[in-house]
């Protein structure tokens, strides 16, 4: 009777990285984060909850909810959405799916944690530190559901920087290509509202130049 060999598995190292990589704005980020209002409306809706009177439109509590704040008081922005940016423009420049793109790298940020709509629920954002001064109150119109207009307001940062921690897989993607893939991904995707994957032009970044870097520190 043939007996059954048994065959080792080797895996191949995964070979860890870390790069910190500067990105400088190179037009105005507007944000929109979840606001708990919105959130408990979308709950109550979902929990068939008699809903009463529209509550007035308050602009500046709306503008204060816009913004992804730290906890000691700084701004910030997912840094999935920076990811995401990244996956988008790197199946062009690299020829990669966006799958195997998912898995090539991670940005890290800091964690947040965002009180839930439910009672006692929350969850753990990742924000990127945004390098920028106080934001500014936008008013835009915009239209929504059956075409009806609306008013909204929002936070924007006319200009801003920001330092991305880039966790990578060195056997999939070199320090080069991830920094050509962040540049493209600046131009062409972008973050934020209205950024040009959406057909707008807010959102745009580059990587630094070293001239660029000492601009960067100071701020």
């Amino acid at each position: 009777m043939a007996t059954k060999t048994e065959t080792a598995i080797t895996l191949p190292r995964i070979n860890i990285r870390l790069m910190e990589v500067t990105i400088i704005g190179d037009s105005p980020l507007i944000v929109h984060a979840w606001s708990q209002k919105a959130k408990q409306q979308m709950l109550d809706k979902q929990m068939k909850k008699a809903t009463g009177a529209k509550e007035a439109k308050d602009p500046v509590a709306d503008f204060q909810a816009s913004l992804y704040k730290l906890s000691d008081g700084g701004y910030g922005f997912p840094s999935v959405a920076f990811k995401a940016a990244a996956v988008t423009a790197i199946t062009s420049v690299a020829g990669m799916t966006k799958i195997a793109a998912r898995q090539a790298f991670h940005i890290m940020g800091e964690d947040v944690d965002v009180i839930g709509a439910f009672d006692g629920t929350k969850a753990r954002q990742n924000l990127v530190r945004l390098i920028c001064d106080d934001p500014s109150m936008r008013e835009d119109l915009v239209r929504v559901g059956m075409g009806t207009a609306d008013l909204r307001y929002r936070g924007e940062f006319a200009d801003w920087a920001a330092k991305l921690l880039v966790r990578y897989n060195a056997n999939v993607l070199s320090e080069e290509q991830i920094l050509n893939i962040l540049n493209v991904a600046g131009f062409a995707v972008g973050i934020g509202e209205w950024r040009p994957e959406k057909d707008g032009s807010h959102g745009m970044f580059h990587v630094a130049t070293e001239a660029e870097m000492p601009m960067v520190e100071v701020a």
